[in-house]
């Protein structure tokens, strides 16, 4: 399984132009052979920071997500909303353990 994590900036002002697209590439996503979880989130403290979690099956997964319509529509709309300081990191997991 991968991960990818991480976050990107919104300017606040941005925030509702942003939102419809970000909705579409959450549920289109979601919907993916080999999408696990696929979620943005506000932090809470910091207005237009974006939270960033991703869980696919494997890397064809991921990859195949890559070339799929709703992601390059989502790429080409990122810097009109003024999307910046996009950090996502990318990690292996070899067994993940449910917490109560």
């Amino acid at each position: 399984m991968l991960m990818l994590a991480g976050t990107f900036r919104v300017p606040p002002e941005k925030l509702g132009e942003a939102e419809p697209h970000m909705a579409a590439v959450i549920e289109a996503s979601g919907r993916e052979e080999g999408c696990l979880y696929f979620a943005f989130g506000y932090d809470v403290l910091e207005p237009g920071l974006v939270n960033v979690m991703e869980l696919w099956r494997d890397q064809a997964a991921l990859d195949a997500h890559r070339e799929t319509a709703h992601f390059l529509a989502w790429k080409s709309v990122r810097e009109a909303i003024g999307m910046h300081d996009r950090r996502l990191s990318l990690y292996e997991i070899a067994s993940a353990t449910p917490q109560a």
